[in-house]
């Protein structure tokens, strides 16, 4: 958005010459550019679907039958899924940071550390951390009633087919 508004140049410099100083190139006026806010996404059509925006109202689809399509997390299922994604993204970006803090007191007493391995633990480490936050979700037990397993395998696998299910769904 910056870049829009800030799309006012001037140029210097032109071919046409100034009929006062026939030797001196001749200043453009500045070009101005309106932004235009009438933006209908890639498909050109208009969002029917969308809940007129009022003072209060947000924009959020309406159903065909005029209630919420999508089922609401239970709280429990909620804060089960907030603390294994903490956990699994913790732990490793925790390690990670250890293990670099280790690799530079141990190279301080002039012990030589190849160049590789504190990348390859970094990447890694960090790696494992990004990919706790979908880690996290699927190996929470989406039943509100059922508390699941420690490591969550079980649930992982019901979810990953049951996440798949719904996609087939609205395909």
């Amino acid at each position: 958005m910056r870049s829009l508004c800030c799309a006012e140049q001037r140029f210097l410099h032109s071919t046409k010459l100034s009929p006062i100083k026939p030797k001196s190139p001749a200043l453009q006026p500045p070009i101005k550019w309106k932004i235009q806010a009438k933006a209908k996404g890639f498909s050109g059509g208009s969002n029917k679907n969308l809940v007129q925006v009022k003072k209060g109202m947000s924009k959020e689809p309406e159903s065909r039958n005029g209630k919420d399509d999508d089922e609401k997390l239970p709280q429990v299922v909620l804060d089960r899924m907030i603390v294994r994604i903490l956990v699994y993204v913790g732990v490793p970006l925790v390690t990670g940071i250890v293990m670099l803090q280790g690799f530079d007191i141990v190279k301080g007493q002039n012990v030589d550390v190849p160049k590789w391995l504190p990348f390859l633990t970094t990447f890694i480490t960090f790696g494992t951390s990004a990919l706790g936050i979908a880690i996290g979700t699927l190996s929470a037990s989406w039943d509100a009633d059922r508390e699941g397993s420690f490591f969550g395998f079980e649930e992982a696998q019901r979810n990953w087919i049951e996440m798949w299910k719904e996609e087939d769904e609205f395909n």
